[in-house]
Parts: C-alpha cells; sequence; structure tokens
C-alpha cells in the first residue's frame, strides 16, 4: 500500500467518526496529503486514476462540518491536481462527476461569512471554479440555488485595486453569465456598470484583466435587459472610443484579442433595436469603417475586419428595392408613381432613413420575463417561417416548352424504337422469354433466368 492510499485511510476513518476533537487530526492528514500531491505526481495519478476514492474522500471532508478548517489543505490539493498536468480537463470532470461543484460553492458561501473573507483561500476556490465551470453545464443553475451568485460579484466590488483576486472572479462571472437567468440577475445589482469601471479608459496595463472584462462583458450583453441598460447609460459611445484608442496605440497588433473583445461586446449591444440605433447615433458605422480600412493590409486583423462587417451590415438602414437613392447598386426601371401617392412619399425620404419597420423589440418586455422565467431558454433553437420561400416542388420545376411540335418530331421515331417498345418481364408461369417485335430486333430476344437459376 502507498503512503498516499493509507493518508486517504486515515482520513476516510476520521469522516466517518465526524468528532470534534479530529480537526487537528484531519488537518494534519490533508496537510500531508497536500505535501505529496505537490511533490510527486505518482500521487496525483493515483488521486484522479479510475476506481480511485481519493477524490471523493478529500471532499466528504469538506462536507463535514466542524473540518471547516481543512478547506484550504482540500481546495490546494485540487488546484495542484487539475493545473500541474496536461491531463487537467480530464481530472476537472472527474471532480465535477464526484459533485465537486456544489461542495466548492458551499465551501465559498461558508467562508464567505468571515469579515475579512480569507483572501488567499478566495483566489483559490475561485480559480478552481473557473476552470471546472466549464465541464458543469449547470453550475450557474447550482450557484443561484446555492446564494453563492453574488459574492464574486461583491468581491470585486470591494477589491477593484486588487487585480490578483478580481481576476479569478471576473472569470467566474464570466461562467456564470452564460446562463440567461443569472445574467439578468447579475445586471440588475449593477454588473454591467461595474464592468465599464474596470475596462476604463485606455490602458497597457494588466491587459490578462483587461480581457477577460470584456468576455465577461460580452456575456452579459447577451441578454436583452442588460443590453438596453448599457444603451441607456450611453455605453455604445463609450465602447466605440474605447475601440478607436486601442486602435490607435496598438500599432504593432500585440492587443488584438483585446480589439476584439470590445467588438464582440459592440455586436452583443446591437442585437436590440436601441442599440442600432445608439450605434448609428454615436457614428459607429464610420468609425468601423475607417478602422477596418486600416487594417485589411494586416492578415492578422482579419477577425476585427469580419466583426466590424457583420455589426455594420446588421445595423445599415434597411430599404426596399427598387431604390431610387445613391445608395443602390442597381438601376431599376421605376413604374409610374402618383406625385401625392403614399410610394412617392416613401421614395421621397432622405437616403439616411430606415424605411422598413423594425418589429425584433416590440416584444422586448415579454422577452426580458422570458428570460427569468425560462432556465434553458438559450438552448433551444427557435424555428423561423419565411412566407418568401416557395416550398411547393411542382412549383419550382422549371417547365420545358418543345422548340418543335409533337407531329414534327414523330419523323424520328423509326431511329429511336425503344423509347416506344413496352417491356415486360417473362411470363412467370411459361418460365419463358416474350420475343420483341421485329421491327426492334436491336439485340436479339432477352433471355430471363428460370426461378432457381441465379
Amino acid at each position: 500500500t502507498s503512503r498516499t492510499m493509507s493518508l486517504l485511510s486515515q482520513l476516510e476513518k476520521i469522516n466517518s467518526d465526524s468528532l470534534a476533537g479530529e480537526v487537528e487530526n484531519a488537518r494534519y492528514v490533508t496537510a500531508k496529503i497536500l505535501h505529496l500531491v505537490q511533490s510527486q505526481e505518482k500521487t496525483r495519478k493515483e488521486m484522479t486514476s479510475k476506481g480511485s476514492t481519493g477524490i471523493e474522500i478529500t471532499l466528504s471532508t469538506l462536507e463535514v462540518k466542524h473540518f471547516n478548517l481543512c478547506g484550504f489543505e482540500c481546495a490546494a490539493s485540487f488546484h495542484i491536481i487539475i493545473w500541474t498536468s496536461n491531463c487537467g480537463g480530464r481530472r476537472a470532470s472527474v471532480l465535477v462527476t464526484k459533485g465537486g461543484t456544489q461542495i466548492l460553492l458551499q465551501l465559498l458561501l461558508n467562508f464567505s461569512k468571515d469579515s475579512p473573507p480569507n483572501e488567499e483561500l478566495m483566489v483559490l476556490l475561485h480559480t478552481l471554479l473557473a476552470k471546472i465551470g466549464p465541464k458543469d453545464k449547470k453550475i450557474g443553475m447550482k450557484a443561484r440555488i446555492n446564494g453563492a451568485l453574488n459574492i464574486s460579484l461583491n468581491l470585486v466590488k470591494q477589491n477593484l485595486q486588487n487585480h490578483r483576486l478580481i481576476l479569478p472572479c471576473l472569470q467566474v462571472l464570466r461562467v456564470y453569465s452564460s446562463n440567461s437567468v443569472n445574467a439578468v440577475s447579475l445586471g440588475k445589482n449593477g454588473v454591467v456598470e461595474l464592468m465599464f469601471k474596470i475596462i476604463g479608459p485606455f490602458s497597457k496595463k494588466n491587459t490578462s484583466l483587461m480581457k477577460v472584462a470584456l468576455d465577461t462583458l460580452a456575456a452579459l450583453l447577451k441578454s436583452k435587459t442588460n443590453a438596453r441598460r448599457a444603451v441607456d447609460r450611453g455605453y455604445v459611445h463609450v465602447l466605440l472610443t474605447i475601440y478607436v484608442d486601442w486602435h490607435r496605440h496598438d500599432s504593432r497588433h500585440r492587443y488584438m484579442l483585446i480589439r476584439k473583445g470590445i467588438l464582440q461586446c459592440i455586436k452583443s449591444v446591437t442585437n436590440i433595436k436601441l442599440g442600432r440605433k445608439a450605434f448609428i447615433d454615436a457614428n459607429g458605422m464610420k468609425i468601423l469603417y475607417n478602422t477596418s480600412q486600416e487594417c485589411l493590409a494586416v492578415r492578422t486583423l482579419d477577425p476585427l475586419v469580419n466583426t466590424s462587417s457583420l455589426i455594420m451590415r446588421k445595423c445599415f438602414p434597411k430599404n426596399r428595392l427598387p431604390l431610387p437613392t445613391i445608395k443602390s447598386a442597381f438601376h431599376f426601371q421605376l413604374p409610374v408613381i402618383p406625385a401625392n401617392g403614399p410610394v412617392a412619399q416613401l421614395y421621397n425620404l432622405p437616403p439616411e432613413v430606415d424605411d422598413v419597420v423594425d418589429e425584433s423589440d416590440d416584444n422586448d418586455d415579454v422577452e426580458a420575463e422570458s428570460e427569468v422565467e425560462a432556465e434553458n431558454e438559450d438552448d433551444k433553437d427557435q424555428d423561423f417561417k419565411n412566407d418568401d420561400i416557395e416550398t411547393d416542388i411542382n412549383k419550382l420545376k422549371p417547365r420545358q416548352e418543345l422548340g418543335r411540335p409533337v407531329e414534327e418530331l414523330k419523323m424520328y421515331e423509326q431511329f429511336f424504337p425503344e423509347l416506344l417498345e413496352n417491356f415486360q418481364e417473362c411470363d412467370l408461369v411459361s418460365k419463358e422469354p416474350k420475343p420483341f417485335r421485329s421491327d426492334a430486333n436491336l439485340c436479339g430476344p432477352i433471355v430471363v433466368p428460370t426461378a432457381g437459376e441465379e
């Protein structure tokens, strides 16, 4: 029996007793396990190998009420097991399948009640949750039910200058925001305003924190409620200003991911009609067009050009065809239009006016309520029916018209007799094939095999 298995068996026995007097023994054993995990890859493999109960025993220690003081050693062991290996993703999945997400969230909730909370432990737990979060599709729901949703947000609010602490907190908020209900709940607690305080004016300090904050903000703005909140506070203009600053100062194109993160935020906020209008009012079309023109010469900046093109296509005013204005790339012969009719009024509108009614946001209030009520709204595909698409196969088939009358084509029948013959199978009763007509003697009679032949 290895040293690791011996210590795990001792820890299992201590957990079964669950006595308050065993706290020191539990801390001693977990500290020994942590030392082995730090120093030996063999121990890390034994803890996560198939059939091993190392993860389960360590998690059960965290569930014992009296053993909360062992939380740091256990969490540190999990952190080293996951991060110090190329198999970190698989080991994170093992931790999730053993129920580690729920236990870590409960541990986070317990230690957040301390005043002030242990910074080292908060960093450790948030780093763990950020790592295993993508492996657990229900982590957002678990965090909301467990009451741990706003812990990370409050830590960010109280430690805006402590970048070491708020970086893993933002990573966890990014995982939480993938759930639409969590995004709405966090938005009501001021997370959108908080993100703009972090991304703030242009600065090349803490670019990793800037990147995570932009990714979190882009996930939050996918909620229409949060997008409207951002538009109402004038954040569309702020995003465009920040993008221009990064475009001007990033002459060596080292921070392309940050610039793309800003564009993703603009793309999310322009999913609603108010966002598109705010984008046009902030001269966003000209800004993205000019910056995209300057990026065309650099191949590595193609993602910025593609995202900018998507935003501009989405926000460009829609007009009916045919267009009598300079915006049209094609020219049509317009019919005679009465001078005072509604069509003439439509064509006399200024070029920048959007003459196509956009009803995409007319039911925003209903959608905002459904975001809170529907748990898996983002996972369901919505079926759209386009009435302009013809679905009748008979109508879609092209009509073939003969170049000559049928009477004139009958003169060619003698050259293609096989097209006129009625080829029938042989008579199964007589087992003899039927001969062709004399005028169709092209290849002789057809011999059909009998029933017993292959």
